[in-house]
């Protein structure tokens, strides 16, 4: 196992635009999407995306906030493998307009088109609890209270 600490893992995802999201879902499944950080990667543990209310995404983590992200960069120099992360934590529903514009990006402008007045937006906050991760023949785990 290697030692890497979170803001070494910070810089070395902070290209990656695109996550899977899984939650629980009815039945005890697991469900995943995909869901962009719409460029706000100033990574420390917490990653947002926002969505709809009633999504069910949203109704899932009403249920069980316990979820999990999966994320894979692009191929390193010379074709050496991208770094995959795999992130378990507690997801949060936020509500508040505030903190919906300090995350927002005008790239969402296109899902969202009032912006953060947007009726039934919701954000999700994801509190990493756990991240393992791969980089080439490194693997490691960075825990987080």
């Amino acid at each position: 196992m290697a030692d890497m600490t979170l803001p070494d893992l910070a810089k070395k995802i902070a290209d990656i635009d695109i996550s899977m999201l899984f939650t629980k879902s009815e039945g005890g499944e697991l469900a995943g999407r995909p869901m962009s950080n719409n460029s706000d990667v100033d990574y420390d543990g917490d990653s947002y995306y926002f969505t709809w209310e009633d999504s069910r995404m949203v109704q899932d983590i009403k249920t069980e906030p316990k979820v999990a992200l999966s994320l894979q960069g692009a191929k390193g120099l010379l074709g050496s493998p991208p770094i995959m992360v795999a992130i378990e934590g507690n997801a949060e529903l936020i509500r508040d307009k505030a903190t919906f514009e300090q995350h927002w990006q005008s790239e969402l402008d296109i899902w969202f088109q009032q912006g953060p007045d947007t009726p039934g937006l919701v954000m999700i906050k994801v509190h990493a609890n756990r991240i393992h991760y791969w980089d080439g023949e490194e693997e490691g785990e960075v825990t987080l209270n």
